[in-house]
């Protein structure tokens, strides 16, 4: 069930305060002392600066024009899904989500630059056919069974993990593309570039909201929300990603007008929590809803100790075969449990940026930690994740289904 939009102009807040709500709802604790344990952590202290501009958004591609660019980036954050198919996407490829996302993006891209009509315009998107999917991600889409009468045949037929993948990439693509196309917008840029601009005639404090709202109202694949106990639940997790995207990318020397996103919500997906679990911060020891052994043994001291340490010296071998090894999936979830977990991220790492601002809290020589925004904390844990070959390891949950994360 989905429910209600915030009302008018409380889109971020509503954000924030659900998750609050949610958190709290399932008994799921976030205390001072384990947030303090990995602000002062060896981990988040040696690599925080390095891996919190590991944000995976510079492309080898040269554009003709800046609405170009913003449209490709548009397009990229409207994709940035497929995490529940991470497993099977390393199957048959050897990448993850995102690295597939990106690189079935770059192909669109890449062919409409050889004039084989423009696929990331809203026409080109409407008309995106599962077979077109399957070819520019380069994926099976047909899996082998038996056949039903002839001993040792096997037939194939349309089925599988990818498939449903490619299924829910293709409808995003044509749902989206058709909302634009009867909209009067050629792609999905020209649309964001208006919103930005409409973001700009507020005031600054509610710019980032005024952009949000569009996005959300406009677009289905960013109606990220849901009703958990008979309350909202807001995340909004990829039309935050693309306009702190456009940050990155444009904001050094804005060409059109770009809302602040120091105050923007993470974009919580499945690593965030997750990874927030093993590292202690989120507790689950007492949560509802049958979180409480989804990760089990991750409330261990000793395994968060060593989680938050310097890592191992891992020779570059044994680096190189943890890239290699084939991930396993972690816990399969339901849409609600997903949502709290996701929810409980959005509150811890409010909790952490607002400890760390916090008087007191912190030693003269880490009056750096201040400084730490929402979206540079979302980056540090996303890019950790894949950094270290024991956070690699660690078990992320899994939801298929979803155009979410």
């Amino acid at each position: 069930m989905e429910p209600d939009f915030p009302s008018p102009g409380t889109f971020v807040s509503s954000i924030k305060e659900s998750c609050q709500i949610a958190t709290a709802a399932a008994h799921i604790k976030v205390e001072d002392a384990a947030i303090r344990r990995l602000l002062e952590s060896s981990s988040f202290q040696s690599s925080f600066h390095r891996l919190s501009n590991s944000h995976g958004l510079a492309f080898p591609l040269k554009f003709p024009s800046l609405l170009s660019e913003l449209n490709f980036l548009s397009v990229l954050s409207l994709l940035n899904f497929a995490s529940g198919y991470r497993v099977p996407l390393h199957e048959q490829t050897g990448r993850g989500a995102w690295d597939n996302i990106r690189a079935f993006t770059f192909s669109l891209y890449l062919s409409s630059a050889t004039g084989q009509g423009d696929l990331l315009s809203a026409k080109g998107m409407k008309t995106m056919s599962e077979q077109q999917v399957a070819q520019h991600m380069g994926v099976t889409i047909h899996i082998e069974r038996p056949h039903e009468k002839i001993p040792g045949v096997t037939v194939g037929e349309l089925g599988g993990p990818i498939y449903e993948l490619v299924k829910l990439i293709s409808s995003t693509l044509t749902e989206t593309g058709q909302i634009l196309d009867a909209s009067g917008y050629s792609d999905l840029g020209g649309f964001v570039l208006e919103s930005l601009k409409e973001g700009a005639k507020a005031d600054p404090s509610a710019s980032l909201g005024i952009v949000l709202e569009r996005l959300v109202r406009a677009i289905p694949a960013f109606r990220d929300m849901a009703v958990v106990n008979g309350k909202p639940v807001y995340c909004f997790k990829k039309a935050l990603f693309l306009i702190h995207a456009v940050k990155i990318r444009f904001g050094a020397s804005p060409p059109f007008p770009i809302p602040s996103t120091a105050q923007a919500p993470v974009f919580t997906d499945n690593v965030l929590p997750s990874l927030l679990v093993h590292l202690g911060v989120l507790d689950l020891t007492g949560a509802s809803h049958g979180l409480r052994n989804l990760f089990p043994g991750a409330e261990s001291k000793d395994k968060i100790n060593t989680l938050l340490a310097l890592p191992p010296e891992a020779s570059q071998a044994v680096a190189q075969d943890t890239k290699e090894t084939l991930p396993k999936d972690g816990p399969v979830l339901t849409t609600e449990q997903a949502y709290i977990l996701r929810a409980a991220a959005v509150h811890a790492c409010e909790k952490i940026v607002e400890y760390a601002r916090g008087d007191e809290q912190i030693s003269e020589a880490q009056t750096w930690l201040k400084d730490v925004t929402l979206p540079e904390l979302d980056i540090w844990l996303w890019a950790v994740a894949k950094d270290r070959p024991d956070y690699r390891k660690l078990e992320r949950f899994v939801l298929r289904g979803t155009v979410f994360f």
